[in-house]
């Protein structure tokens, strides 16, 4: 994902939120005292991630790493982090050596990453579904269009000519 991520158009994109990150800081500070932070978060299921070449295994094999360790943030629960611990009231956020908060840091970890990178020299085709959370991801991906969401009965008859008035 190098190409992508540094070079292309994503790369760009973070160019560009950082260098207006450092602007607007600027101006919080001025004016009102705050501040403005960059959060780099852990991988999630996203639209944009799923489009991305092998992002899609990738965050398999990370959630199948992370569920089983207890480290597995959805994205709700991964922001939620983030004000509990860097930006809630009476905090102080850590920031890395280019000032983003860090909340990709269980991801990132050495032991997860490691995991990772063996798994990824072993998974294939015929083992995706054993090597991996596919299910969870493919679950996950559906649910950002409406299927598969738990309490939702599927089957229930539904109105679908309702007066806009």
């Amino acid at each position: 994902t190098y190409p992508i991520y540094t070079n292309g158009t994503i790369g760009k994109a973070k160019e560009h939120i950082a260098a207006s990150a450092k602007k607007i800081d600027a101006e919080l500070r001025q004016k009102l005292g705050g501040n403005a932070w960059i959060s780099v978060n852990k991988a999630l299921v996203t639209q944009a991630s799923s489009a991305i070449p092998v992002v899609p295994l990738y965050i398999s094999l990370l959630y199948k790493v992370m569920k089983a360790k207890g480290t597995h943030e959805g994205t709700i629960e991964q922001m939620l982090r983030l004000f509990k611990m860097h930006i809630g009231p009476g905090k102080a956020p850590t920031l890395d050596a280019d000032g983003r908060i860090r909340v990709d840091d269980r991801e990132m970890a050495k032991d997860v990453q490691d995991a990772v990178a063996r798994m990824w020299t072993e998974v294939a085709s015929e083992n995706l579904q054993t090597s991996s959370d596919y299910a969870g991801f493919k679950s996950e991906f559906r649910g950002l269009f409406g299927f598969e969401l738990p309490g939702i009965d599927y089957q229930k008859p539904t109105e679908v000519e309702r007066p806009l008035a």
